[in-house]
């Protein structure tokens, strides 16, 4: 493999932090967790998330990719797939019971497994996987190439996630009313759907 420089790892360095730290159903799993459960809790499912957007980045990028490239109605499918079951989701939070906030130190909140499964239906992160295939890496490259660039993508994902998590944290102080927390539920049910129908669209 030869060498990369500082050049050509600049530019993907700061898509992998446009891709990790802009709205999608990650982030918002991860800020309304960190509500509800406080930011230790929340934690497991920052890492899984990371670790497992960097996975799938690396399956495409060995294979995956040149196949659902070359069919695209394959690709669309799963995106649909993988938006509606996100939109079913937003639909259960928009219409879920209102309570004021409490952290709850032994309620469920959703653990690396639900962070890294929620990678193979969000949009948001097959886009992004394709495009580092399409934009960044190209086709015919060797698996010490992908690695180096997932080992990238995972550094610079942690932190990225990690503020969702600290901005659910601040945002808990706010919510003290059953009013209050409705409304939250409601605008990131919102957001959820919105984000997951324009990673499809756009």
């Amino acid at each position: 493999m030869n060498t990369l420089s500082f050049n050509q790892l600049l530019p993907f360095v700061l898509f992998a932090f446009v891709a990790s730290i802009t709205p999608g159903p990650t982030n918002l799993l991860i800020l309304g967790g960190a509500v509800r459960h406080g930011l230790l809790a929340v934690l497991p499912l920052v890492l899984g998330a990371a670790v497992g957007a960097t996975g799938l980045l690396l399956v495409v990028g060995l294979g995956l990719g040149e196949m659902l490239l070359h069919y695209p109605l394959l690709q669309n499918g799963m995106a649909l797939v993988g938006v509606a079951w996100i939109s079913w989701l937003g639909w259960k939070l928009f219409n879920a019971p209102a309570s004021g906030i409490e952290v709850e130190t032994s309620g469920n909140c959703p653990g690396a497994i639900h962070g890294a499964g929620l990678q193979l239906i969000n949009p948001k992160t097959w886009m992004m996987a394709l495009s580092v295939v399409s934009v960044f890496v190209g086709a015919g490259s060797g698996p010490a190439t992908y690695g180096l660039y997932a080992a990238i993508f995972l550094l610079v994902a942690l932190p990225c996630l990690t503020v969702w998590a600290l901005l659910g944290r601040g945002a808990a102080r706010l919510l003290a009313s059953p009013r209050a927390i409705r409304c939250f539920n409601q605008g990131m049910a919102l957001l959820l759907v919105t984000s997951a129908w324009i990673s499809v669209l756009s």
